[in-house]
């Protein structure tokens, strides 16, 4: 888990010898799994190719909520405003500099969440392959100006109750889709 700008320039610096040693060249980004590396995605911006959100990880730090621990698993919510606010912080640097942002976890797979996320400008959902069409299908459905406006709508509110019950309304009004 990378958190800091310095560590990642130690792990893209033994990577720079092994591209060498292999004379090999690819791009290098940065996982984001830890509110500090969101907070601070401007000042990755300049140094990375790409960011990949870890969400799953991200969700656990930032609610402060183990995923195998029943007694707090309830808070462990992606689609709480908090996660999406980082999620943003996030595209907004990339955006910046030209560079893409990914996510992969449960949340790229989850029906009410891709708008949410390609509204906030995430460009790549990684997610199983079972999940595949049914992901390729809901973003087909989206209408990105939409999907903008109900991200927008969704960093406004106060819970991840609150945010699904948003989107659950559009999908049923159809406004979010084509």
């Amino acid at each position: 888990m990378v958190a800091t700008l310095a560590e990642y320039r130690a792990a893209n610096a033994v990577l720079a010898r092994a591209r060498e040693d292999l004379e090999a060249d690819m791009d290098v980004g940065v996982m984001i799994e830890v509110p500090a590396a969101a907070l601070a995605a401007e000042a990755f911006a300049d140094e990375v190719d790409f960011f990949s959100m870890g969400t799953n990880d991200l969700v656990q730090y930032t609610m402060a909520a183990e995923r195998g621990n029943d007694a707090v698993a309830g808070l462990a919510d992606p689609l709480h405003p908090a996660v999406l606010r980082l999620i943003r912080f996030v595209t907004e640097a990339a955006e910046a500099h030209g560079k893409w942002v990914g996510v992969c976890g449960e949340l790229a797979a989850d029906r009410l969440a891709v708008p949410i996320l390609v509204g906030l400008g995430v460009s790549e959902l990684s997610v199983n392959p079972p999940a595949i069409p049914s992901t390729k299908e809901a973003v087909r459905q989206l209408d990105a100006r939409a999907a903008a406006d109900l991200a927008g709508e969704a960093l406004r509110l106060v819970s991840a109750e609150d945010v699904r019950a948003l989107v659950s309304a559009e999908m049923t009004t159809a406004q979010v889709g084509s």
